[in-house]
């Protein structure tokens, strides 16, 4: 009786095997041809400030797609943390439009986070698991020129224009560019340049083909909160008229209608769920919205 327990066992543990196995191979046959489509193109992903927490598997996915011979390019925010240490410093927050009101005291503090700190931290992490990363700014280079958006903003800008020598030049290397969202003004100031836009900007200028936003939403809703899977630009520009896209949506996908005149397709994830840039970029269901260009 005893053995033929043991026997019983063995062979579910065999079948178990198998079964696991026939997963596996499945799961690479479908991945196959999304992962030869990515082959030395480049990704631009922005990691919002927001998923901070759920950093590491994001991060695991960037350094898996540099493996499989993608190029991904991180770009970052820094909200969260600047808030933090305006509130430390007594320094007052305002924003106008949804955008940063950066006087010059607020931009020692965005310089300060963004790269000494959040830069550097990523970078830290891209390396620890294995990743050749190395933090930058859009200063260094210049990579990102700016202009001053609006007066009332003070030191906030808008990409004018996007040097893709050095990011190239480090992705062709094997390293993983990470971009701190800052641009140099023409008179040679700093400018603090909100991130979602200078991902689209630097995705435009280096002719990604895909440009990922990693968000704390799954994606774009219609309105009745049902995730939209495949949208093109016509429909959301048409979602954004009627006001189905609204709140913190909106710039997201103001910027990647800017970035679809250059770039094969956007996507916005949501970068709370773990190796959420595995299931959108290599599986057939996908994990949030991806936008393309209509016709």
């Amino acid at each position: 009786m005893a053995e033929s327990v043991v026997a019983s066992v063995g062979e579910m543990a065999a079948a178990s095997q198998v079964e696991r196995h026939e997963v596996i191979a499945q799961v690479l046959k479908e991945a196959q041809p999304y992962i030869e489509a990515l082959r030395g193109r480049t990704l631009v992903i922005k990691l919002g400030g927001s998923t901070r927490e759920h950093q590491r598997a994001a991060l695991e996915d960037i350094v898996w797609l540099r493996g499989l011979g993608a190029r991904p390019v991180l770009v970052h925010g820094g909200g969260p943390e600047i808030n933090e240490w305006l509130e430390r410093l007594g320094i007052p927050r305002c924003f106008e439009r949804g955008l940063r009101v950066t006087n010059a005291e607020t931009l020692e503090v965005v310089r300060m986070v963004l790269v000494g700190k959040v830069n550097g931290e990523l970078v830290r992490l891209v390396n620890q698991l294995g990743g050749h990363a190395v933090g930058l700014s859009g200063v260094d280079g210049p990579l990102l020129r700016a202009r001053p958006l609006a007066p009332d903003l003070g030191s906030v800008g808008s990409v004018i224009g996007v040097d893709p020598g050095l990011v190239e030049a480090l992705g062709a290397a094997g390293f993983i560019p990470v971009i701190a969202p800052l641009g140099l003004g023409e008179d040679g100031a700093v400018l603090n340049i909100n991130a979602d836009d200078a991902a689209a900007d630097l995705a435009r200028g280096l002719g990604a083909a895909k440009l990922l936003y990693l968000s704390d939403v799954p994606g774009i809703l219609n309105a009745s909160g049902v995730l939209l899977s495949v949208l093109t630009d016509a429909q959301v520009r048409g979602l954004l008229a009627d006001g189905t896209i609204h709140g913190g949506m909106i710039p997201k996908a103001e910027a990647a209608l800017r970035a679809l005149e250059a770039t094969g397709r956007v996507h916005i994830v949501d970068g709370r769920e773990p190796h959420v840039l595995i299931r959108e970029l290599l599986t057939h269901e996908g994990a949030g919205t991806m936008i393309e260009r209509a016709g």
